[in-house]
């Protein structure tokens, strides 16, 4: 899938604008059969106003390197929810590490009790599993870590929360608040029971938008317990305890095929009219009214525009 034909998301938008590189869970996919909700793995753009952030590197973070990208900024700020394959696997393929000598990437990983990202990185894109280490890479990579619950304040006075979510080695989840509105990123996460977790929910209260990890239907999960995923099921319970006006659902099943989430997405639309599964390349600006838009080939895609602090240096 690719981006060429896509508008990038202007820099001078003032207001609080995600875009979804990669919406799907575990694997890539491929085929007809995903071309509506896409097959890349996670990876999201988030944009404070002029201030930009990436959450994840999965393998739609090559789509977001591609073409003639004058609106990325020279440090780029790049959040892991955490480290499994599905999350990191595109990182050396990201067109601004491999061949941009300014750039600075500055990854933030906060599920490893403090320590940051740089050392398991190293050990993943190194022989024999991987041709060339990072340091090969034209970018220059600085790594940062903190502890989940932290507050991530930036130089220029943006602030990011976090909290810690349930998944094997745990995983983080983000809020950013900017122009009024709030967004929360809450994946990868399996629910617990009871539910919702009551520090959860008061994480992600009155959100204009939460992004929650769906992989599962409440049918599928009995057979999946304790893989580290949720349901679209709990994700709506959750928000509607929460106060949250609208939900996004990523981390797509790879087996799921557009049919199924169009069918899955009736039904999740059903109890939250609001909610929506997430589609490849959908932009949109966080609690604007809901528009239509169409994909490149003419595909049809629904966009709803819908403690503790620590400085990063």
């Amino acid at each position: 899938m690719s981006n060429c034909s896509e508008p990038t998301i202007r820099a001078a938008d003032e207001g609080l604008v995600l875009r979804f590189w990669g919406v799907r869970g575990s694997t890539p996919v491929s085929g007809p059969q995903y071309a509506e909700f896409g097959g890349s793995t996670p990876c999201i753009e988030v944009r404070c106003g002029e201030r930009m952030f990436v959450v994840d590197a999965g393998s739609g973070i090559y789509n977001l390197g591609q073409g003639h990208r004058t609106d990325l900024p020279r440090e780029v700020d790049l959040l892991f929810s955490h480290l499994h394959l599905d999350h990191t696997a595109g990182l050396p393929f990201f067109k601004p590490a491999v061949l941009d000598s300014d750039r600075v990437i500055n990854t933030y990983c906060g599920n490893l009790g403090g320590e940051s990202a740089g050392p398991t990185l190293d050990r993943l894109f190194a022989p024999p599993l991987f041709p060339v280490t990072l340091d090969k890479l034209c970018c220059t990579f600085n790594h940062h870590g903190f502890e989940a619950g932290q507050t991530l304040t930036f130089p220029d006075g943006t602030r990011v929360d976090t909290i810690l979510l349930n998944h094997p080695q745990g995983s983080v989840g983000y809020r950013f608040e900017h122009a009024g509105r709030r967004l929360c990123l809450i994946s990868d996460i399996e629910h617990s029971d009871p539910w919702p977790e009551p520090e959860l929910a008061r994480f992600v209260a009155g959100a204009d938008l939460m992004v929650y990890d769906g992989m599962f239907t409440d049918g599928e999960y009995p057979t999946c317990r304790g893989w580290g995923h949720s349901t679209w099921q709990k994700g709506v319970e959750l928000a509607q305890t929460a106060g949250v006006k609208a939900l996004a659902i990523i981390h797509l099943h790879p087996a799921h095929s557009d049919t199924a989430l169009r069918d899955m997405e009736a039904d999740l639309q059903a109890e939250m009219p609001t909610a929506f599964i997430a589609r490849e390349l959908q932009s949109i600006t966080v609690g604007a009214p809901r528009s239509v838009g169409r994909r490149a080939g003419g595909r049809p895609t629904v966009a709803r525009e819908v403690r503790r602090r620590i400085r990063v240096a």
